[in-house]
């Protein structure tokens, strides 16, 4: 018994270095980013590069007051309205497909899959051609539809199995008591279901906050365009500011960092919702 324990104690310590390891190795790029927005542009190309500022500077930060208070409400408003999109529409579906039974479901479940592996530039062409006859060309609603578009089938296969792990007395409870469908769905599904929701909200958030292919696509103005692709203001012909453009990269990181740090709980218990039951 007592070999046993040690046994587990030892391999506790060896799975916890090994998420160690690969913690560092995946956070040490923020970290080089968020480090070197804090030194002088010459420093950064500094032989054997410094791990640490010799100097620290906020000069980057000060500059980019006057440039990112556009591109930060352009990236807000496009985020928001995109979650708000896939929610509305990936909600309702991916728990009609887990608690209905619809011809050819295992289709549409397939054609989502199916659209998580191709790449983002393959419907460039036909969304453009789309956007620019219904006139949405250098307008919100193009990058909006568009991330809505490829987030929705995640968020659907996401939720589908948290739906199937409710059980189906609570919706006959609820129909016993005087529920409608709709009243069920919304008093008893959306509660029980709310940590898959919050990931899902969150997912659809980030992924429209991260996109640079779509919005360099779709909007050409300047002023329109997100903060992703704002970054390219600082790569011009007198060459690239590198530490303005680490210091752009640390405030463009902040918002999903600090919603998937307040979320977490969520998130963790929404991402393991349904693994035993789907």
């Amino acid at each position: 018994m007592i070999k046993k324990r040690k046994n587990i104690k030892t391999k506790w310590k060896i799975e916890n270095v090994i998420a160690l390891i690969i913690a560092v190795f995946f956070l040490f790029p923020l970290y080089w980013i968020v480090i070197n927005s804090f030194k002088l542009d010459g420093e950064i190309f500094r032989n054997p590069p410094t791990v640490w500022p010799s100097t620290i500077t906020l000069d980057a930060y000060r500059d980019q007051m006057s440039n990112i208070s556009r591109p930060f409400l352009n990236s807000t408003i496009i985020s928001i309205s995109s979650m708000i999109i896939t929610l509305l529409l990936g909600v309702p579906a991916g728990y009609g497909l887990a608690r209905y039974k619809i011809k050819g479901s295992n289709v549409f479940l397939l054609a989502f899959l199916v659209t998580q592996m191709l790449p983002a530039s393959l419907i460039l062409t036909p969304l453009y051609l789309t956007f620019s006859n219904l006139g949405l060309i250098n307008t919100y609603f193009a990058p909006i539809l568009s991330t809505a578009t490829v987030s929705i089938p995640f968020v659907v296969l996401l939720l589908r199995p948290g739906f199937l792990a409710i059980p189906d007395e609570l919706m006959e409870s609820a129909k016993i008591d005087g529920c409608t469908t709709l009243g069920a769905f919304f008093r008893i599904v959306v509660p029980v279901a709310k940590s898959c929701i919050v990931t899902a909200a969150c997912f659809g958030f980030v992924f429209s906050w991260n996109d640079l292919v779509f919005s360099m696509t779709f909007v050409t103005k300047d002023a329109m365009r997100p903060m992703t692709a704002g970054i390219y203001k600082f790569m011009n012909q007198y060459g690239t500011q590198w530490n303005r453009i680490m210091a752009y990269g640390t405030i463009l990181i902040l918002p999903p960092t600090i919603l998937f740090i307040t979320m977490q709980k969520h998130i963790v218990s929404g991402l393991v919702s349904g693994s035993v039951k789907g």
